[in-house]
């Protein structure tokens, strides 16, 4: 074990010609699955809608979806994974988002958009988003998930003045 309590279940890929309604049931089942398995080690389990633009062809693309799915299994170690990079992409209105489902909100995670690099370029204005999680009481990490255009210690560089912030 390495100390992780999150674990990530993907929703995985459906083709243009596969019953969206039976990979549905199917991954309903499967959360259950792995939230009532999780359940007992202490593990939430964390869900993700991801834009089509990167990964055509994925199931779970929009925040409500992702947060239906949840009630409908009903365990309370199953969680959204708030990806802010592909919920600007599909839907925008982030700051609505996090406050409508803040409760539901197992993970968050950032990058920039368009182009998937560092949070502090693109149309995201994240200042104003960390202070709309603060404000919500989320109390868990955020996670960076981008493409450094640069190197990996020059791609840090925009979180200097996040890092001794009490």
């Amino acid at each position: 074990m390495i100390g992780n309590r999150k674990l990530h279940v993907m929703a995985g890929l459906i083709g243009a010609d596969q019953s969206r309604e039976r990979h549905r049931e199917v991954y309903l089942r499967n959360l259950a699955h792995a939230a009532n398995a999780a359940q007992a080690e202490g593990i939430t389990i964390v869900i993700e809608p991801i834009n089509t633009r990167d990964m055509p062809g994925f199931f779970l693309n929009r925040q409500d979806e992702a947060q239906a799915l949840c009630a409908e299994v009903g365990a309370p170690n199953l969680k959204v994974q708030f990806d802010c990079y592909h919920c600007q992409i599909v839907e925008g209105d982030l700051a609505m988002k996090l406050r409508r489902d803040h409760a539901g909100i197992g993970h968050i995670q950032i990058a920039g958009v368009p182009e998937r690099h560092e949070p502090d370029t693109g149309e995201i204005n994240y200042p104003y988003l960390f202070e709309v999680i603060d404000s919500l009481g989320y109390d868990g990490y955020i996670g960076c998930e981008y493409r450094p255009r640069a190197a990996t210690s020059a791609g840090l560089g925009w979180a200097k003045p996040y890092l001794n912030a009490t």
